[in-house]
């Protein structure tokens, strides 16, 4: 009998490790995709907007990573790929919409940050401050990124900068976010003894070598679900949609998964599992085959978050030239960012109509978005017409919801992941989101890490392996 694996979750990171484990492992051997939605791609979603395929999950990719350019490239879609504009992108603080300030990291001032007309006289200073201040580091050590930064610069980077930045990324607050884990190259110039917080950023981009030409970030044309499609296909995954599983255990042969009611459970019997599910979900099925990895899991907490997409008449849409907007946390707007996707995606307006989505929802803020669609919908063109002027009605909207869509990376995370990743028995692995970060690449990455660790548990068990 051949080997069987089975990939919990159908997001990008079960899929692309599905795919791996094909490449891997043959055309022989079983790949079973347990799904808890009646669809996959998990928070990659694609959906029509006026008639036009529009991502209403995760935008775009870090191009200047690899992961997504050679996945496409694997499945005969490079020429799927497109590029953003050259629009600039633009925060608001204090009152004022203006160019989101060069010579950040992350929004942590480097000695040539230019942050005249985002923070008042008071903030200014105390970022020309900073470098004086004593600094106590311990090597190797974290922190919450909040309280550092308003200890070494007071208020207004946090609440103005950093938190809106870091907001869009992980729809978390600047106050509960580690250092280490979201500003990775901060905290390795800290260890390596920057005396002070401005010193660590230019330490930090100062060993970043200029871009070597490309543009930062990528699309796909089409949509996230060209991707998601190509890959089902690809991986010659049985994809079973509306399956919970409820529970992983070790069998002398292997691992027995347990999906169905529980008044009437079904059984899964396969060599190697890959869990790629949300962090709680992990905590969960690991409970009882590996409870440290489950115990460091269980600690990492999800925020929610909405996505409203728009559609307008050209004439209708009053719209800056920007690519978007961040929303300082201090604003009294209901929006943590907008993205003026026809100014920022061309492909995305052919028939000349204007679209544009809007995200809502910080970590803590659950409550605020248990409203209807309808208000939310009206809360983001109140804000919209406070940013742009923009009044009309709109032609089309869409709203997305994304309950527990992102995982926090409180400080002390990169110890968790290091818990969970080494807890794990033989021919079973975890992939996704909740370890080495948000973005499309780096889930991927997470994917084919985990695949080739069950592809060599399942060699070992004597399946055949792919040449």
């Amino acid at each position: 009998m051949s080997a069987r694996v089975a990939v919990v979750g159908g997001g990008i990171s079960g899929l692309a490790a599905a795919h791996r484990l094909r490449a891997l492992l043959g055309p022989d051997v079983g790949i079973v995709v347990l799904e808890q939605r009646d669809r996959t791609g998990g928070v990659l979603h694609t959906v029509d907007l006026a008639g036009v395929p529009y991502d209403v999950g995760a935008e775009a990719y870090l191009a200047r990573r690899p992961e997504v350019g050679e996945l496409l490239a694997e499945l005969g879609l490079s020429d799927r790929i497109v590029h953003p504009t050259s629009a600039p992108a633009s925060v608001r603080a204090a009152g004022r919409t203006q160019p989101l300030p060069a010579g950040t990291l992350m929004g942590v001032p480097t000695s040539a940050a230019k942050l005249d007309g985002l923070l008042s006289p008071d903030g200014l200073a105390a970022v020309a401050e900073e470098p004086q201040l004593p600094l106590t580091w311990e090597r190797g050590g974290d922190a919450a990124l909040g309280p550092l930064l308003r200890e070494r610069f007071g208020p207004e980077v946090a609440d103005r900068l950093v938190d809106p930045l870091l907001g869009g990324v992980y729809a978390g607050r600047v106050d509960s976010l580690g250092l280490r884990a979201t500003v990775p190259a901060l905290a390795a110039a800290l260890d390596a003894g920057a005396p002070s917080l401005t010193a660590a950023a230019d330490r930090a981009t100062a060993g970043v070598p200029p871009p070597a030409g490309g543009p930062v970030f990528g699309a796909i044309e089409g949509g996230y679900r060209v991707l998601i499609d190509a890959l089902v296909a690809a991986s010659g995954a049985e994809v079973r949609l509306g399956t919970t599983v409820r529970a992983v255990e070790r069998t002398p042969d292997g691992w027995r998964l347990t999906t169905g009611s529980v008044p009437d459970p079904a059984h899964l019997d396969v060599d190697a599992v890959v869990l790629a599910v949300p962090a709680p979900a992990v905590a969960r099925l690991l409970a009882d085959v590996a409870p440290a990895a489950a115990r460091a899991a269980g600690e990492i907490e999800l925020a929610s978050s909405v996505v409203v997409a728009l559609a307008y008449r050209a004439e209708d849409a009053t719209l800056p030239g920007t690519s978007g907007v961040l929303v300082a946390s201090d604003e009294p707007l209901a929006i943590k960012a907008a993205t003026y996707s026809t100014a920022k995606w061309p492909h995305l307006s052919p028939d000349g109509l204007v679209r544009l989505r809007a995200s809502l929802g910080r970590f803590g803020e659950v409550v605020d978005l248990q409203v209807d669609d309808a208000e939310l919908v009206a809360r983001v063109r109140a804000d919209l017409a406070t940013l742009t002027g923009t009044t009309a009605e709109p032609v089309a909207a869409y709203v997305q919801r994304w309950g527990g869509g992102l995982p926090q990376y409180a400080p002390g995370h990169l110890d968790r992941v290091a818990t969970i990743e080494q807890g794990l028995p033989e021919g079973l692995a975890v992939a996704g989101a909740a370890l080495h970060g948000v973005g499309v690449p780096v889930c991927i990455a997470t994917a084919r890490t985990a695949a080739e660790r069950v592809a060599q548990a399942v060699a070992g068990r004597g399946a055949p392996s792919a040449p």
